[in-house]
Formats: C-alpha cells, structure tokens, sequence
C-alpha cells in the first residue's frame, strides 16, 4: 500500500470513527507522493493531491514543507507547470510558510539572476520575520557583493515594513459573552490532562474543550451573532490557573478564534478571553502568543456596609456583589482606541492593561513571536546597512526610581536585560527582553513545542542557552501504545535540536523519567538565572523561573530571549519557631492561609512574584515552596538563601549533574560539563566575596509584606477543594487550608507520596515511618493504598545505597520494573504500597487516576476537578492536599487521623525543619546595577 493509501485509509478513519477532517501532512515522503499525482494530469487523485498540498501541509521547517517550498521553486522557475498554481499564486503560498525551507527557496530568487523572479521574490521576503543566522548571512554578503536586490531587502527590514505595512487592529471589536466556568477556571478544563496525548493534533484535541455541549453553545453563538467573537469567561474567579497549557489556548482560539492562514489547517489566533479576576499570569503569556486578548472584567467586587467596612459571610470570606452582568449571550464592545468595555453606549470597565503598546504589538503582528524576531531582524538590518534603526516599536519600557532599592527579581532582571537603553536601574513596571539561562521541556507539551520550533523555523538551540532538558515525567507511569508512539520521536527531535533529553534516541543510557521540575532545579546552578520551562511548576529555588506555554519555551530555545515586565514582588519572611511535630509544607500551606487573613481575602500573591526569605532551607527542600507558588497564583517565586546554604545547594546539584555525565547524557556541545564550569565559577564567586548570594536591597519597595508566624502553625495544614462548597466559584481554589481536627473519622480511599512537592527527605520520612510502625505493632498493614512515586533516579539510587530502598520495597505490593514498565493504567487499588517508577504519576492525571468518588489525601499539588481523581455517580472525587506523614498515617489508618495520633506517629521522627534567618538578609543599596546583562 503506498504512503497516498494510508493517508486516505486514515483520513476515513478520522471521519467515520471521530468526525474529523484529515490529518496536517507533514511528511516529505506522504507529500513527494503528491506532488507525483498532482503532476500526472489524468491521475485519479488529482484533484483531491492538489488540496492537500495547498491547504493540508504543515509549514516551517517540517519535512513536508522542504518539499512544498522546492516544488513551488520549480513552478515559478517554469521547471514544473501546474495550471492551478501559477507564479504568482507559487509566491503566494511561499508567504504563508513562515520559514526555514521557504526562506531559502525565496533567497535564492531573489538573489538569483533572473530579474523576473527576483522581484517577486523580494517583494514576499519584506514580509517575512522568520530569518536565522544563516539567512541573514546570505543576504549580507549578497549586500556586501553589491547585489541590489539584497540592499532593498535589508532597507525595508531596516525600516519594519514586515510590521508597519500591517495593519492597525480594530478600532471596536463586538463580543457576545460565554461563561466556561463559575469560579478560578483550571486549563485542565480548556485542555484536559488526561487527553494530553492528542495535544499535537489541534483538530483532535480541541474536542475536548469543557464538553460537547459547551462547544455546541458556542458555535451557536457565533451563528446568532456572526459579527462578533465569542469571549471566554470564568465567573467569579481567574481564568487560566494552575497552568499556561499552549494547547488550552490553542482549543479555545480554534472554536472562538480565525484562521492565522487560509492555507494551513486548524491554527487559529485571536481569541478573547476574561475573568472577574482576570487571567492568570503564566496563562495570559500564552493569550499574548496568539495576538489574543485577556480582559480583567472586575464585574464582581467586594460588597461594603454603609460605613465602608468589608461584609463577610459566616466563614469569614467578603461577600461579592456584581458590579454589571457579563450573562451568556451579552454583547458587549471593546474600545481598543479608549480601552474600555462598553455594553452599549455605557462604559463598563476599563481594560486598559489589556491593550499596552506591547500587547497591541501583538495582536497587530498575529503574535508576540513575530515581534520577537521583527526586532531582531530590525536591528540587523540597521547595522548591516550602518544606519540608526527608526523607532517603529514600542520602546522597552525602562522604569527607574532614583534612590530605591531593588528586589530580588530586578536585580535578576537586571543582570540578565538585553538591549536596554538607560544605564539606571530597572525596576518592577520596565518591560524588557531578557536573555534565558535555563529552559525546559515535558512531555505531554513536548510535541507542541516541536510544532512551535518547525512553525517558526527553528533548526538548533540558541547557543546563549546555558542548559535545557526534555523531560519524560508526565508519561512515565505507563508505557502504553499513546506513550510509545509519541515520546521517541520528541525525543529524537529534541535531541537533534540540542537538548539533553531524558530517553536517548540511540539507547546509550536507561531512559530517565525524572520529575523536570527537579531536574531544572539541578542544572540551576546560578541563583541569578533566569528559567523558561513548559509546566506551571517551573518555580526553581535558585533563580527565577516562570511557568510557560509551549511555544514560549519554543523560543526561548530558538532565540536564548524571553521578552516579558518586571513584576512587582511580595516578601514572604518568618517569626517564631517551627514546632517539632510539624513539617515543612505545613509551613507552605500556613502562608496561604495567614497571607489571605493579614489582607482581608485578597491575594496579594497573585501575578507578583514571592520573594521568600528561606535563609538555610537547601535547594531540595526549598523547591517544597516555590513549587506551591503555582497554586498561590504567583507569577513566580524566588529564595534568599545565605552564602553556606547556597553553596551547599549548587554542590549538591553538581553532584547530580555529574551523575547524569557519568550516565552518557551529556551532548556534543558538552552542555552539561559546561553547567559544572558555571557551578564552580559560581561557589568561586560566592566564597570570594565578590558575588555573594542574591539578597535583595534593604531599601526596595515591595507591593506588601507577609510574615508567617511558625508559633501558629500546631497541627497538619491541609489544602481543601471543598467540592461541597454552596457557592461553586469558592471550589477547587487552593484557598480553603484547613487543619486535620476539621476532617475527624474522614475516610480516606487513597495516598498518594510524590509529584515534584516531594524531596528525598520524604522518601526517608516513609521507611522511617515503616519501621516505627513495625516496632510498634510487629508489621504494617495499610487499610486504604498508599501509592509513591520518587521525583528521580538520583534519590532512588541514594535510597538503597543508604537502605532506605530496602525498607520501602519490604512493604510494597508492587514495585515498578523498568524493564517491564506497566503497558495499562491501573484502575482498581489494593489496600498495598505501591513503590512507581519516578514520574508525576497521579498528580497528572493523564495516565494513572485515582478510583472515581474516592477521597485522596496527597502530596501533590492538584486538587482541580477530575484531575486526580474523577466524580462518581454517587460522590464527588475529593483531592486533598498535605504532608508526607499525614499521607502515610492516613492510609494506615484508613481515615484522617486526630492530632493526637499524629504526634504520637511522627514522634522520634526527623521531619522536613525550617528556622527562620536570625538577621534580615538584605544587602545596603548602593551603586546603580547595570541594566546591561554580563554575559
């Protein structure tokens, strides 16, 4: 059967099994087949090859459109004759391949020396962003060798006329308004954990946004009201928590969207999206990507007596009452000129921080990525030709405030700014582009950034990126058939492109599937870097590390830069002492907790950075926090360490860096040798002196300041979805912190121990946990499963090297075998432990799931709707979130235990301990910083 066959054969699949169109061609072998039939005039499939190859192949550097790029060559040289594809129409589908092979098809046109083609050519090249170093090299040389048609070229980049020849966007832009959800809306509902699989396959995956019936709503919408865009709300709460979720994006562009081009299946920019509370940060990234819009409705607000005070319901939380109504089915207008929101001709909201110079950047160029390389190409263009750029762009925004301190976040922001004008120091509000130290990759987002990368021509990694890792986490608790056809090939592209990866292509070493989260901890070896990775939990102890979507990390690898504002911060600091039957996430889980009652229910953590003031917390430890930030709605999160624990921390992760050289999974570029030079330049220059541990400066202005108080915290902290909850945008919030004495008799169905919330402390809290129960009762026996799933490899060598391993397997009921990794979910559970493979595990959602309706009590950090676990007819899935020893004691028990129990069970047992710093860790302001980074 030829390549032509199948492809037919599966585009009748996909209609008769799923009802949907046929899937992107990006095969060069399925399209030569093609372009055979479209050549041979009286070829029955004529007709239908020639759709294919204008509207169903992939562009950018896919294999396919190597081969669409040399065909249409051939056309315009008059080689090939296609009566449907003239040269002007060959050109045209050049314009819409955005890069790579269609660049170099164009460059040799236009260079060429048929004057004919070449200004065509030409004409098409202004229009296009998407030039590599290779690209650029040839036109200077060509401009160097006195060619005119280079000069021309390289005049218009100069002058922006890929941008400024756009045009402007809509004055008024009409929406008919959808509500999703009431309440914080999860990506999880906009692009389901479970269906990450499919993420690749945007037609496939976007049918499961919300629910069938949701995306019927929608298109109704749209056909009651086809003058305007259907806008996406979350009542009541945040749109886009938890997670940036490209494809959450992409689902919701692809039903409420358009079209990016008539000749490229099922990518769609533009949507328009909104919250009471606005759009979560790492999620309105995402928006920004697509030349969206993200809107702060501010359509409930809190309600106040005739006196001005707050008005609180019984539980103590201000009552909300609606400021307008946003009803589904409302029409409403978006003044972008005023940036206000208007129903009718009255005025609703001001939106202005929807409609910044850069975001309407943005939404002009089609997306923030083609403003990303249209600056990049200005430049070039202006310094090849030796002339002064003109000002087409909106300018960084440079905000400086003589005198002031900086925080932690402008001081990195600080180092690590390109291309700043002003020699002042930046502070929170300046708008700059940044070089990337650090960037990850996981991989159920994976295959979309590789789709990002071929879209926007990308062939190799920035070599300004110090480290970058393509994880196996988020698929590695089943090596099913969806795993097995998905996951060598991210591998070997992302191999070949530069990164180290967690699978080796050729085999040479075990495959890893390491929690990334703590991976990217361990090549942060600088606590000055900066960190891009594919999954809301990016929230590195050292550095800074944000949360992004999968075409944000795509070009952070392609380009070494992320462009984003400084944001303002929060500092988290501690009084008292930690009592002894505590451990640390109940520390994390009390700062939510007491940061809500100090303001009044609003969370100031929200969109700002929380700089945490951990003094001798390790990295490993540390990460326990600045992982929850996630959930705290940070923008990120960063922590002050003191010279010895910082040393300590880059030690340590040498050490792990190393064992990964010694695996073979260093590359031809040496990058993970290269991360061990940089870990010794950085403890040289922290015991020297002269480049001490990140503090901030004593006089920076913070937007407000929490402090925890350790003496209030005396029982187990628990994260409550509160699924029974009255009021459904109160539900799933990660806000409801509750002590264990609430849940007394709760059963429990089920434990889960790890996900990225986890340490090796944890590991050995559990075989200690084992053996005191042991000494006690003579065995263990558990009356609810218990499932663990280590972080990584590293810790479980550690554990049996120092026999903690050995405990953990003497009470298991299952331990995972790598070289037969289980091929099948589980479904049902055993009152056993059950030791897995490293990984995410159930704290994903995509693979292993608790039991419907079961009650979890977890370490992870998810608690949204169906993720962990799913609703029963009868019950909704509860779960819940705490420490390590609350997790194992209550699947010993079978239920929640008293506060009693629990002291008595982690007596003698040496918990994650925190003592607060004894001084303030903050440095004297003096000299200005310089905003330009020092490479």
């Amino acid at each position: 059967m030829s390549l032509y066959q199948e492809y037919m054969a599966e585009i009748e699949s996909r209609k008769t099994e799923l009802g949907l169109n046929p899937k992107p061609i990006d095969s060069a072998e399925l399209l030569s087949e093609i372009i055979a039939q479209i050549k041979d005039t009286g070829n029955e499939f004529r007709e239908d090859s020639l759709k294919f190859f204008i509207y169903n192949t992939l562009p950018g550097t896919t294999p396919a459109a190597g081969v669409k790029a040399e065909f249409l060559k051939e056309i315009i040289l008059g080689q090939e004759s296609v009566a449907e594809i003239n040269s002007e129409f060959a050109f045209e589908l050049l314009s819409h391949m955005k890069g790579g092979p269609s660049i170099e098809v164009l460059l040799d046109l236009a260079l060429g020396d048929d004057a004919a083609v070449a200004a065509p050519a030409a004409e098409v090249l202004k229009t296009q962003v998407f030039l590599y170093e290779a690209d650029t090299a040839r036109l200077e040389a060509a401009f160097k060798a006195g060619n005119a048609i280079a000069k021309e070229i390289l005049e218009s980049y100069a002058q922006a006329e890929f941008f400024t020849k756009l045009p402007e966007i809509d004055e008024k832009i009409e929406v008919v308004t959808y509500i999703a959800g009431e309440g914080d809306i999860s990506t999880d509902l906009l692009s389901p954990g479970n269906q990450a699989h499919s993420r690749a396959d945007r037609e496939l995956h976007g049918q499961c946004m919300i629910t069938p019936e949701a995306q019927q709503e929608i298109v109704a919408l749209q056909k009651k009201h086809p003058n305007a865009k259907v806008m996406l709300i979350a009542e009541k709460g945040t749109m886009g928590v938890g997670s940036s979720r490209m494809s959450g994006v992409n689902n919701v562009a692809l039903w409420a969207g358009k079209q990016a081009s008539p000749y490229v299946p099922f990518i769609n920019i533009a949507p328009v999206v909104a919250g009471t509370n606005g759009i979560a940060p790492i999620f309105l990234t995402t928006v920004d990507v697509t030349g969206g819009i993200g809107l702060d409705l501010k359509n409930w607000v809190k309600k106040t007596d005739e006196a001005g005070n707050l008005v609180t319901d019984e539980n103590g939380d201000p009552v909300l009452e609606e400021a307008y109504s946003v009803a589904t089915g409302t029409v409403l207008t978006i003044d972008t000129k005023a940036k206000k929101l208007y129903n009718g001709d009255k005025e609703l909201v001001d939106v202005s921080s929807a409609f910044t110079p850069q975001k309407v950047e943005f939404m002009k160029a089609g997306g923030s990525y083609a403003v990303v390389f249209g600056k990049k190409l200005q430049t070039f263009a202006a310094e090849t030709l030796g002339v002064e750029a003109p000002v087409v762009y909106a300018p960084s925004k440079e905000i400086s405030h003589e005198g002031q301190g900086l925080t932690a976040v402008e001081k990195i922001f600080n180092r690590n700014a390109v291309g700043v004008a002003s020699e002042a120091p930046l502070h929170a509000g300046s708008n700059v582009r940044v070089k990337v130290n650090i960037v990850g990759s996981q991989d159920t987002t994976g295959p979309m950034t590789c789709q990002e990368l071929e879209a926007m021509a990308a062939s190799t990694i920035s070599p300004s990126v110090d480290g970058a890792y393509q994880s196996g986490c988020h698929t590695a608790s089943v090596w099913d058939a969806k795993a097995q056809a998905n996951i060598p090939k991210l591998m070997a592209f992302m191999n070949k492109f530069g990164l180290i990866t967690a699978r080796d292509p050729k085999g040479v070493y075990h495959s890893m599937t390491d929690v990334i989260h703590k991976v990217l901890n361990d090549i942060t070896v600088d606590d000055r870097a900066i960190i891009i990775g594919g999954d809301s939990h990016t929230r590195m102890s050292k550095g800074v590390a944000f949360g992004a979507d999968s075409g944000t990390v795509a070009l952070a690898l392609a380009t070494g830069e992320a462009a984003m504002p400084i944001p303002q911060s929060v500092k988290v600091t501690f009084k008292g002492k930690m009592a002894g039957h505590m451990d640390f996430r109940d520390v994390v889980h009390a700062t939510q907790a007491q940061m809500l009652k100090q303001f009044g229910g609003e969370n100031v953590f929200q969109g700002r950075i929380i700089e945490v003031h951990i003094g001798t917390l390790l990295a490993d430890q540390a990460f326990t926090f600045t992982d929850w930030t996630a959930e705290m709605k940070a923008k990120a999160s960063i922590c002050i360490s003191n010279d010895e624990t910082l040393i300590q921390s880059i030690e340590l992760a040498k050490s792990r860096i190393q064992i990964m050289i010694e695996k073979g999974m260093d590359n031809e570029a040496g990058m993970l040798a290269g991360l061990i030079k940089l870990a010794d330049e950085r403890i040289a220059g922290i015991k020297s002196g002269k480049e001490p541990a990140l503090a901030p400066d004593d006089s920076a202005k913070y937007y407000a300041e929490v402090v925890v108080d350790l003496d209030a915290i005396d029982e187990p902290m628990i994260a409550d979805p509160d699924v029974n909850n009255e009021d459904v945008s109160k539900r799933y919030t990660h806000d409801v912190i509750r002590p264990v004495s609430y849940y007394k008799d709760k059963p429990v169905d089920l434990g889960f121990v790890g996900s990225c919330m986890v340490h090796k402390g944890d590991m050995q809290i559990i075989a200690q946990m084992l053996r005191n129960l042991e000494k006690q009762n003579g065995t263990v026996e558990f009356k609810a499963p218990l499932v663990v799933a280590p972080p990584t490899y590293n810790i479980v060598d550690e554990l049996k090297a120092e026999g903690d391993w050995a405990v953990l397997e003497k009470y298991s009921g299952f331990v995972f075998d790598d070289a037969h990794p289980k091929d099948a979910a589980r479904t049902k559970y055993e009152n056993i432990l059950y030791l897995e493979r490293p990984g995410c595990n159930l704290c994903m959602g995509n693979q292993e799931k608790a039991e419907p309706g079961d009650t979890v009590i977890a370490t992870s950090t998810r608690l949204f709707q169906g993720r962990v676990v799913a609703d029963s007819a009868e019950k909704k899935g509860e779960s819940l979130l705490g420490s390590t020893p609350l997790v194992v004691l209550s699947t010993v028990l079978g239920r929640f235990p008293t506060t009693e129990e629990y002291k008595a069970a982690v007596n003698g047992i040496d918990l994650t301990k925190f003592t607060p710093p004894e001084q303030a860790m903050t440095t004297k302001f003096g000299a200005a910083i310089p905003a330009q980074r020092v490479d």
